[in-house]
């Protein structure tokens, strides 16, 4: 179809050429709540049943862009070794990896945020469907341990506890072992800008240089802030979802056979990048 002048027309219903259901592929993706319940005693799934699965499946979704922005921030870093700093190509790659641990971390906040949403469910609710649950687990998602991986938290002993994962799945998982990670990208950015690496005591004395020339590494200084957001945020997750299965369950063993809160907890002061951290003392 043409406007007046004869130019072609690409937006509004008359093109008909993509519909925001197809874009979004939303005949499928409705379709995959699926509660176990399906029918109790009344007739009908169990009623919180369709909260519980919308929540961890959105969290899959996030998951796949913190995926995405996290592995790009990645090469950005990794690159920066062998780019001339003051070239434009440089300043390119520092901005975008700047911009996207900014959007990683409003992803994160939106991680924590869904939590309190779960919470609404009480736990006599969770247990009218929690039994049919098992063996699954939160504890399988292969998402979050690649999450992990490449920030730094590498454990191929998951590979072993991952029994449900797929081909597929446990190639994922030892791509992310293999290659580097958050860290080595941003080590690599040091390097790149004649800054020493090569062992603990170096990195630390570089990361204070730039804390203290601000003027001159501020690129360098904003990638480690937003690093170290990702990381305080993904602490405060962990802390958070320990609270709420504590309150949902107790102490209960967890669907997958782990020993539930008991477990999550012992996970809570993990930190992807623990220099960044001893960085304040050091100052």
């Amino acid at each position: 179809m043409t406007d007046a002048g004869g130019s072609a027309r690409h937006f509004g219903e008359e093109g008909g050429l993509l519909s925001y259901g197809d874009y979004l592929k939303l005949d499928v993706l409705l379709r995959q709540q699926e509660p176990q319940s399906k029918a109790g005693a009344d007739g009908r799934a169990a009623h919180d049943e369709l909260l519980f699965i919308t929540i961890h499946q959105v969290y899959e979704l996030w998951f796949k862009l913190l995926l995405h922005e996290l592995t790009t921030v990645r090469d950005l870093l990794l690159a920066a070794e062998s780019q001339d700093p003051r070239g434009d190509e440089a300043t390119s790659a520092m901005w975008t990896a700047r911009h996207l641990l900014r959007r990683v971390e409003q992803v994160e906040q939106v991680l924590i945020a869904q939590l309190p949403v779960l919470e609404t469910m009480t736990p006599q609710d969770f247990l009218d469907f929690r039994s049919l649950l098992s063996p699954a687990s939160g504890f399988q998602s292969v998402q979050f341990r690649e999450l992990e991986f490449l920030s730094g938290l590498k454990d191929a002993a998951f590979l072993n506890r991952l029994r449900a994962a797929t081909e597929d799945e446990r190639g994922r998982l030892h791509r992310r072992l293999d290659e580097p990670s958050l860290w080595d990208g941003f080590c690599a950015a040091l390097r790149g800008r004649g800054l020493a690496t090569e062992s603990d005591e170096a990195i630390t004395a570089s990361l204070v240089a730039i804390a203290r020339d601000r003027a001159a590494y501020g690129d360098l200084w904003d990638v480690a802030e937003g690093l170290l957001s990702h990381d305080e945020l993904c602490a405060q997750w962990r802390a958070l979802h320990a609270t709420v299965v504590e309150r949902q369950i107790g102490y209960k063993t967890g669907t997958g056979g782990s020993t539930g809160a008991t477990y999550l907890r012992s996970r809570r002061d993990l930190r992807f990048f623990p220099l960044l951290w001893e960085l304040r003392t050091a100052l």
